[in-house]
């Protein structure tokens, strides 16, 4: 058991308690292990695996990994590190997001020892009569003693009263699952101690809590997350996900490899920047999809912004007009995702058509010939008329 221990305990940024997790490891069965995400965005990105990987750990210990979908409380929004009141999702994109979420996780975890539940199966059966006996298990004071809260509070930006529930209801799936253990991210505290509370509460063993270190997005300052727009997600095409990896801040990279390969900090520490990201960027490829890919994404990094060839490559786009304004034509190549964003890119100087650069967003393009349009460093399209 004291391997399983060091395993266990290996990259977490705390642990509550050791020697309670010790216990329930001394019992020589196999622990239920709880993870909740709400699915508010349709993919998985690499801050997610930093907990997925420790939940695979206990997998491969032996362990059951209860994996709870969040369809319920993904109606509220976790408020957790959140500095405004966060806007509701519609049922339709709640659903939509389970779906691939639950595709997803199983590139990670294993499906056989995974019990994947919808915390909507129980949450939807309350009455309020129960949502008033669960909310006399908490006080104002105690939620307004959270840090976000208490710098909301202070900076008079609305707190709703479904944002204090949120913590009980996160505690509240513990209580369900009768989880021995909960892991999540470090912003995750308050609501994984809540959980230890209520099962005391409700005369259950309390669960010990294992949170794991944020993982920084590509910008090297917030949490990686997609409304930050600093993410990498799991099922991006491979060069994406390679070519993401080498854009990213030289002081994040010791982190990266720590929380994303379990490689040691002071070997990262000593190898150059490039190498460092070059060898994680191959790494995660490959775990993500398979070698050849990792072969291929690592060549075309290397043509397009070593070497400044063009990729072999390059999607093509067919366009019946003889006549096509710029604009409209990075939109239909989904180079752009609206002539707003369009014209940002064109005035940012973020598009080339032939290789040259172009900064004007009233031009029209003459399908009179083939185009290589570029936008950025990775984004590469053929425009031939149809």
């Amino acid at each position: 058991m004291a391997k399983d221990l060091e395993i266990i305990r290996r990259g977490t940024a705390e642990v509550i308690s050791p020697e309670e997790l010790k216990e329930k490891l001394n019992r020589q069965k196999p622990l239920r292990v709880k993870f909740g995400a709400d699915p508010t965005a349709p993919d998985i990105h690499l801050g997610h695996t930093v907990v997925l990987q420790k939940l695979k750990q206990f997998q491969d210990l032996g362990h059951k990994i209860i994996f709870i979908i969040g369809d319920f409380t993904a109606r509220i929004g976790d408020p957790s590190e959140k500095s405004e009141t966060r806007k509701p999702l519609t049922l339709q994109e709640i659903k939509k997001n389970a779906k691939t979420y639950k595709k997803q996780v199983f590139r990670i975890l294993d499906k056989r020892k995974t019990e994947v539940l919808f915390n909507s199966k129980w949450f939807d059966k309350m009455n309020l009569s129960d949502v008033m006996k669960l909310s006399s298990h908490s006080t104002v004071a105690q939620m307004l003693a959270r840090a976000d809260f208490k710098k909301r509070f202070n900076r008079e930006i609305d707190i709703s009263i479904l944002e204090f529930i949120y913590p009980l209801l996160q505690a509240y799936d513990s209580i369900k699952v009768k989880a021995d253990v909960e892991i999540g991210g470090t912003d995750q505290k308050f609501n994984l101690l809540m959980g230890r509370q209520l099962q005391r509460d409700f005369n259950q063993k309390p669960q010990v809590i294992i949170t794991m270190p944020l993982l920084e997005g590509t910008d090297g300052v917030k949490k990686m997350s997609k409304s930050y727009g600093n993410y990498i997600g799991i099922t991006e095409p491979p060069g994406e996900i390679y070519g993401k990896i080498m854009k990213t801040s030289d002081s994040t990279m010791t982190a990266y490899c720590v929380a994303l390969t379990g490689k040691d900090p002071e070997e990262v520490r000593k190898m150059p920047p490039r190498q460092a990201k070059a060898e994680l960027a191959k790494e995660l490829v490959q775990k993500y999809y398979d070698e050849t890919e990792a072969e291929k994404a690592e060549e075309g990094f290397e043509k397009v912004f070593v070497k400044r060839e063009l990729p072999e490559e390059i999607k093509e786009i067919r366009i019946r007009e003889k006549k096509i304004w710029v604009v409209d034509l990075l939109v239909k190549a989904g180079l752009a995702t609206s002539k707003n964003e369009a014209k940002r890119l064109i005035t940012q100087g973020s598009v080339k058509i032939n290789q040259k650069r172009i900064k004007d967003s009233d031009m029209d393009l003459l399908m009179d010939r083939e185009y290589i349009v570029q936008v950025g460093r990775r984004k590469f399209r053929r425009i031939i008329q149809a």
